[in-house]
């Protein structure tokens, strides 16, 4: 079996110790199942153009340039040269600026994780180094690296003979979770209720095992494209209309205790609800126009 190709090969440096590293994507999505856009009277794939957005009119390859809209509507072009020059250089090099406590990172801030192997046996020494001293004080790197012309943050820890570098968000890219959670009541909840659903957490409690996460609707796409390839018969299960009876908090809580089941009610604490009936949404059809471009 072939090694796996590397994303980016370069140097790991801490001070002056250098060593060559190897990244590796740590995740992937090939094993998800995918669909393309068919014609369904010819069986053909679809592919996608580009149209302009007011003439309708499809743009070929050498018209299409890139835009930061500055106002409604109005662009101020980005030539690709200009593009070019304000782009950062790779200097292959992690450069770790310092070491912080592993508790200490914002989960938010976590986006993309990468293995880090030794590339070749010349630094293994100094990669060992690294890795050993981090493990003992538990504490994460944090280093900046150049990837796809952006420099990124990356936090770096042990695992198992090699590191995990996981590319850190900027501050500008996490949402302020006051503008979600200012909202939120602070209802008078008591002491009795409290203390049921705690019971209920330590009878639910467990550990962490990916091994027992199942995808059950990735399970269910690849059954349907087996049985239409094999011209089988799919059945089309009915949704069921969900009733939208209300249940006492403290009953729902007792209930859940006991192992019982409500998945048919919502659960309220207060009034009881009266059903409301929303009128039907209009749904409006638009007929598809055909334009050749100019």
């Amino acid at each position: 079996m072939a090694p796996p190709r590397a994303y980016w090969k370069g140097s790991l440096k801490l001070s002056l110790v250098t060593c060559p590293v190897a990244l590796y994507p740590a995740a992937t999505t090939v094993e998800k199942t995918k669909f393309h856009m068919i014609n369904r009277e010819t069986g053909n794939r679809l592919k996608q153009q580009m149209v302009d957005a007011e003439t309708g009119d499809v743009v070929e390859k050498e018209q299409k340039g890139r835009g930061y809209e500055i106002s409604k509507g109005e662009y101020v072009e980005i030539e690709k040269e200009e593009l070019e020059a304000v782009q950062i250089e790779s200097n292959h090099t992690i450069d770790i600026d310092n070491f912080v406590p592993r508790d200490e990172i914002d989960r938010r801030y976590l986006n993309a994780p990468y293995y880090i192997a030794p590339d070749g046996d010349a630094g293994a020494d100094a990669f060992a180094v690294i890795r050993d001293a981090m493990k003992d004080k538990d504490r994460v790197a944090l280093a900046r690296i150049v990837l796809t012309n952006r420099e990124h943050i990356i936090a770096i820890e042990p695992l198992g003979k090699g590191l995990l570098g996981t590319t850190l968000r900027f501050p500008y890219e996490i949402r302020d979770e006051e503008d979600y959670f200012d909202g939120i009541k602070s209802p008078k909840i008591s002491k009795d209720m409290i203390d049921l659903a705690i019971h209920i957490l330590d009878s639910k409690a467990s550990h962490f095992d990916p091994t027992e996460f199942k995808d059950e609707y990735e399970t269910a796409l690849k059954t349907l494209v087996k049985r239409k390839a094999a011209g089988k018969p799919v059945k089309v299960v009915e949704k069921e209309d969900k009733p939208d009876n209300v249940i006492n908090l403290m009953d729902a809580l007792k209930a859940s205790l006991k192992g019982g089941k409500t998945p048919s009610k919502r659960v309220s604490a207060t009034r009881p609800h009266v059903a409301r009936k929303r009128p039907a949404k209009k749904t409006a059809r638009s007929s598809a126009r055909h334009r050749k471009a100019s």
